[in-house]
């Protein structure tokens, strides 16, 4: 900063020319002419000389303290940015110098507070739960970015209004009130509708304190518990779900078998049981051996043997298997190639993946029916089509296709044999392959799965 500029120098200036004055009014009557001039000469020197040494002192000692009076005045505003001018003797200049150095502290704290400051607002902007923090009276003082993607609004609807004024949820409330008055963590649980949708929220209130063990505050976190939901849910069905496929069969293995007991029981009737014994033993083998594989899969269990695969000869042997059946209901398989593609992976699973989609098109496809197979390259994907015109899979059912146990037709997918586990299974060996699959259908009209598989 330049050197101020002040009136006080001036003052000093006026009070020592009306001294000089009154004493040369004094001296100079009491004078000759020639002791005049030379009085009025000495008390000019005099005067210049104390005007020089006041002007030293002035720069030297009132200045700076002035400067840094202006200064210090700038730090408590916050400007960090303000320097005292480092060039004075003596005590001025170290104290400028210190004043100096106390600017750049405080700068480079600032600075730091800042950028910690930033980094704090980053990591609480990208948590996946929601925050929000309440003061002892209620207001609230932060909101995050996940909170107001699950509540809505814009967080400057929040700051400075009470909590309960801006949350309609009497859970949410209770919460708080239950850890103001406990003064330790709270749970609850809420569910927000969203249109067709839920979502379901853990609540947790902590409260948090001062150094002096005084209650500051409340801090909400909100924790999106709607895939653990979906998850425990999915348990629960796949717990049903198992349990009610191995009671069928079994139930019919059991029922029969008592009956055949009976000695009064015809020969024609006991061979017709031991079929169906067969066939349901038949079945809750199959059964078993899906679980048993989807479980290898999910746990990344599963070895895969990688190899070069002629993808044009591997379907056509599928066509072949999957023939015979086709045939019973005078359905027709074509298979569109253009080129003769290969990749790098398990055959056999990759096999158990098109002859899955292939059965199940045949049994979802009326008689005299068409069931379209086609490959073609997307960039570094080889696709692979399998497309019929058979009943379709309803808008609602295509998201949940590829769930254990899911059925569109439960009462068609048993008399086919289906365990209800064959596309999930498809699903883990293409992605186990570092592939992915896709399903378009409609209702009466058909169904094309698409099987993407990487060429490299």
């Amino acid at each position: 900063m330049n050197r101020p500029k002040s009136q006080l120098f001036l003052v000093y200036t006026i009070i020592v020319a009306l001294l000089f004055l009154a004493l040369l009014s004094l001296i100079v009557p009491l004078s000759n002419g020639s002791d005049r001039i030379m009085i009025i000469v000495v008390l000019i020197g005099a005067f210049a000389i104390v005007e020089i040494i006041l002007y030293q002192i002035y720069l030297n000692y009132i200045a700076p303290v002035k400067l840094i009076n202006v200064i210090m005045k700038e730090l408590v505003k916050g400007n960090y940015k303000v320097r005292a001018f480092e060039s004075y003797h003596h005590d001025s200049g170290k104290l400028a110098k210190s004043v100096n150095q106390l600017a750049r502290n405080l700068q480079d704290l600032n600075r730091q507070e800042k950028m910690q400051s930033r980094q704090l607002n980053t990591v609480i902007d990208n948590m996946e739960s929601g925050i929000m923090l309440i003061d002892e009276q209620g207001y609230v003082h932060l909101v995050n970015r996940k909170f107001t993607d699950q509540f809505g609004k814009q967080s400057e609807d929040y700051y400075g209004r009470i909590y309960y004024e801006v949350l309609d949820q009497a859970k949410i409330y209770q919460t708080v009130q239950e850890a103001f008055l406990y003064e330790q963590s709270v749970k609850a649980s809420i569910t927000l509708n969203n249109g067709d949708q839920k979502t379901y929220i853990e609540v947790v209130g902590a409260p948090f304190f001062n150094e002096e063990k005084d209650l500051r505050g409340i801090v909400l976190v909100f924790h999106d518990i709607t895939d653990l939901k979906r998850v425990e849910q999915m348990r629960k069905d796949f717990v049903a779900n198992v349990s009610h496929e191995l009671k069928t069969p079994i139930t019919s293995i059991k029922g029969f078998a008592e009956t055949m007991l009976d000695d009064d029981v015809d020969q024609n009737i006991q061979t017709r049981f031991l079929k169906i014994i067969y066939n349901e033993s038949d079945r809750l083998q199959s059964l078993i051996h899906d679980l048993l594989e989807l479980s290898k899969l999910e746990k990344d269990e599963l070895k895969l043997k990688f190899t070069n695969i002629k993808v044009v000869d591997l379907i056509e042997e599928c066509i072949d298997i999957v023939s015979g059946q086709a045939d019973k209901k005078s359905i027709t398989i074509t298979f569109e190639q253009n080129n003769r593609p290969q990749i790098t992976g398990d055959e056999a699973r990759i096999k158990q993946v098109i002859l899955n989609l292939l059965f199940n098109a045949i049994n979802y496809t009326g008689g005299f029916g068409i069931i379209n197979i086609a490959l073609q390259y997307e960039k570094q994907w080889l696709r692979v089509e399998v497309r019929d015109n058979g009943i379709g899979i309803p808008g609602e059912a295509q998201a949940r296709i590829f769930e254990r146990f899911y059925r569109v037709d439960k009462a068609r997918s048993r008399n086919t044999g289906g365990t209800g586990l064959g596309l999930a299974i498809v699903k883990h060996i293409v992605e186990a392959h570092h592939g992915f699959i896709e399903v378009e259908s409609e209702l009466n009209k058909g169904t094309a799965f698409y099987v993407y598989l990487p060429v490299n």
